[in-house]
């Protein structure tokens, strides 16, 4: 089997590295060792190794995108961007 090894680089906020690393220490890994453990959970689950889940939030929305798509005649068009730009900037 091929013993090569790849080297990889991302971008990543400076507080999430430092915050990881103060728990990743006191597991008793460094930052290197849980990416390669993460890889080898994504192979191993095919897919991510935990679930994600919306915030609540992004439920609402989507559930009053979906009123929206139900019931176009409940919501407020407009023809153009001034329309839109003076519904937005008025007191109503």
């Amino acid at each position: 089997m091929n013993n090569l090894k790849s080297k990889i680089s991302f971008t990543c906020d400076n507080k999430i590295i430092e915050e990881a690393t103060i728990i990743l220490d006191k597991l008793g890994l460094t930052i290197d060792e849980a990416i390669v453990l993460f890889l080898k959970e994504v192979i191993k689950r095919d897919g991510l190794p935990f679930n994600l889940t919306p915030s609540k939030e992004l439920l609402e929305a989507l559930k009053e995108g979906e009123d929206i798509i139900k019931n176009p005649n409940n919501y407020k068009g407009y023809s153009n961007m001034e329309e839109l730009k003076k519904a937005l900037l008025s007191d109503d």
